[in-house]
């Protein structure tokens, strides 16, 4: 039995966890860790040719053959000598007679072209002796005369016309290919030319990744409060595969030593190893304490000025790269590439990656912690100033910020906030990738229907989730082409149409109804008005909410329900309606203001409070653009309309 002592330990060695002693700004990390690594290559296979594209050639190609490896005819006509079509033309057309075969690609000839005659000869068939030039059959007519054949050429031909000579393309010992080029399927079918069946690469670096934490669940098992799925290993592993490696999975390792001591050293086996999580020297976290037994020289580096990624540790063992990332999935991504990815390129003998960046304009304000550089993932939009660089403050937890930016913005360590309006330099992911229509706002499962009919139609489409009021101060700003709102005018009850400018269009789109979401069975809201049951747990200190966040029509409509009322929980502010769900379903909170189709997808109870307009707007100088039109249509789609239905949605 554990006793209250033991529990009071517990907590106390956990409340003890050390902190960082000495953290290494981004660049003295960096290169402390690559002076301890061996980054050459690891050795050469030789691989079939099918298996070659996105290999790295391990040496020089050299053509043992000539491409093409003789004379041939580039196009169907006659095979001729040009001096016998000198002067010829349509009103004296040159008449040589037709020898006795038939050039089809692959045969070899035998007879001789010689002079006053011609043969027959198709694209890609040897050209026979003694011709050196080849006339296009459309300038050309055939006739019989006298039991012979004869050909009409009606255009002069020029020594070498319509011939690919031998060796034009690839010549013999000339080097077609060189080593460290990566191999497209145009190399490859350069190798094919030649007639390699295989081909020198460089071996692909093995990455051990390993998963560490009793809270990680491989992705298809059953989930259990508290825990999360490993999406961490999934992300690396195909990271490490675009980048030239090739990963090996080691799994989920429980928080238990000598099970992860063994998988640890099973990595070490490998090229390279990447854990995530554990990384903190708190009590639990084991990855930490197993790589900080390593020698030679060991643990380099543990904790850098990074946000997200401060929890970072870098190590070596005999030249061999050791890496802990931080758990979080951002966090991990994030630092993987500003500090993995470089080191696999390099072991897969890839050059380094090029930088492109681009500058724009925050359109909010951003906060920042003095003290550690700060990278922001934004996503670009093109507004009417310029570009603009909207942030994605998922938080290091967020599995999708990642994969949703355009690039990242780097706020300075001395600095505690980025204005709006601040032009930055965005550095890219991946390229620009701006969008055929752009929708800014309130995010919702409908929504979602209908950018889910216009991508199945090849639209591309982005949507950034920032609340009504960020949808509307975007649309006034020209930085979408839709913006998704339900404002309600606190004094009239208005949605939308109050906060209209000259510049913008109003497109109405559907209905939802927002109400007062609980746990089924709660006596204090079960069988009441919407209202009234809010009107009774304001005062009670025990019943606490869920708020929504600032700017969001929801926000408004609790606030104007409230009526200056401050009840416990207030504060708590969430920023979808999934996230006010959740948070009551789990008991977090008692109660919170959602849409009713949200509360049917928890198991909640749901009272409503009123219907609301969840309506467009659209910037009048971007109506007429023709993924806009789209839009408008897929709005009134027979089909989404019934989705939307379905979704529990009216017009």
């Amino acid at each position: 039995m554990v006793s209250n002592e033991d529990v009071r330990q517990f907590v106390q060695q956990a409340a003890r966890q050390q902190q960082f002693l000495k953290v290494a700004g981004r660049d003295e990390a960096w290169e402390r860790w690559r002076a301890a690594l061996d980054l050459t290559p690891r050795g050469e296979e030789r691989v079939p040719l099918a298996a070659a594209r996105g290999r790295v050639l391990a040496r020089d190609v050299v053509a043992g053959v000539d491409v093409p490896g003789f004379d041939r005819s580039s196009v169907d006509g006659f095979a001729v000598r040009a001096a016998d079509t000198a002067g010829a033309g349509e009103h004296a057309p040159a008449l040589l007679t037709l020898n006795g075969e038939v050039l089809s690609a692959g045969a070899q000839p035998r007879l001789e072209v010689t002079p006053g005659t011609a043969t027959v000869i198709a694209t890609g068939g040897m050209l026979p002796r003694g011709a050196d030039a080849v006339v296009m059959v459309e300038h050309t007519e055939t006739r019989a005369e006298g039991g012979a054949l004869t050909v009409e050429i009606r255009k002069p031909a020029v020594p070498g016309g319509f011939v690919a000579a031998a060796g034009s393309d690839i010549g013999r010992g000339e080097t077609v290919l060189r080593r460290g080029q990566t191999l497209s399927s145009r190399e490859v079918g350069v190798l094919a030319a030649i007639g390699l069946a295989e081909v020198d690469v460089l071996r692909r670096p093995r990455v051990a990744i390993l998963s560490t934490g009793d809270e990680i669940v491989a992705p298809g098992q059953p989930i259990r409060p508290g825990a999360v799925y490993d999406s961490n290993a999934a992300i690396l592993s195909a990271a490490v595969e675009e980048l030239g490696g090739e990963p090996v999975r080691l799994g989920v390792s429980p928080d238990d030593e000598a099970t992860l001591e063994r998988l640890v050293a099973q990595g070490l086996e490998c090229d390279a190893l990447v854990l995530s999580g554990g990384t903190s020297k708190g009590a639990g976290d084991l990855s930490y304490r197993i790589v900080s037994r390593l020698d030679d020289p060991g643990v380099l580096v543990h904790g850098v000025a990074l946000k997200p990624g401060k929890p970072l540790c870098l190590a070596a063992t005999k030249g061999k790269p050791v890496v802990i990332l931080p758990g979080f999935p951002t966090s991990a991504v994030f630092t993987f590439h500003e500090f993995v990815a470089p080191v696999i390129r390099a072991l897969a003998g890839l050059p380094e990656a090029a930088k492109e960046s681009v500058v724009a304009t925050l359109p909010m304000r951003v906060g920042s912690e003095r003290g550690r550089m700060e990278f922001v993932m934004v996503s670009l939009v093109q507004g009417d100033g310029g570009l603009a660089a909207y942030p994605l403050s998922k938080g290091s937890g967020s599995v999708t910020a990642f994969s949703a930016a355009d690039g990242f913005v780097a706020i300075g360590e001395h600095a505690e906030a980025v204005e709006a309006g601040t032009p930055m330099s965005v550095h890219l992911i991946g390229g620009n990738r701006l969008a055929d229509l752009t929708v800014i706002g309130s995010h919702c499962v409908g929504l979602d229907a209908i950018v889910g009919r216009l991508i199945v139609e090849g639209l591309t489409v982005k949507a950034l989730n920032v609340g009504s009021m960020g949808g509307l101060t975007a649309a006034k700003r020209g930085e979408c082409d839709v913006a998704a709102v339900h404002l309600m005018d606190p004094a009239s009850g208005v949605y939308n149409r109050p906060f209209l400018t000259p510049e913008l269009e109003l497109v109405p789109g559907y209905r939802r109804l927002q109400g007062v979401v609980f746990r089924p069975g709660d006596a204090r809201f079960e069988g009441k008005a919407g209202a009234e049951a809010v009107a009774a747990v304001a005062a009670d200190a025990g019943c606490l909410m869920v708020n929504r966040n600032a700017g969001s029509g929801t926000r408004i409509l609790t606030d104007r329900l409230l009526g200056g009322a401050k009840p416990a929980g207030y504060w708590t502010q969430a920023k979808s309606h999934n996230a006010v769900a959740v948070a009551v379903a789990q008991g977090r909170a008692d109660w919170g203001v959602a849409i009713e189709s949200v509360a049917q997808l928890y198991g909640l109870g749901f009272l409503p409070l009123q219907e609301e307009h969840y309506d467009f707007l659209i910037p009048r100088a971007k109506l007429e653009r023709a993924p806009v039109q789209r839009f408008l249509a897929a709005l009134e789609d027979p089909e989404v309309r019934k989705a939307l239905e379905g979704l529990g949605f009216g017009r």
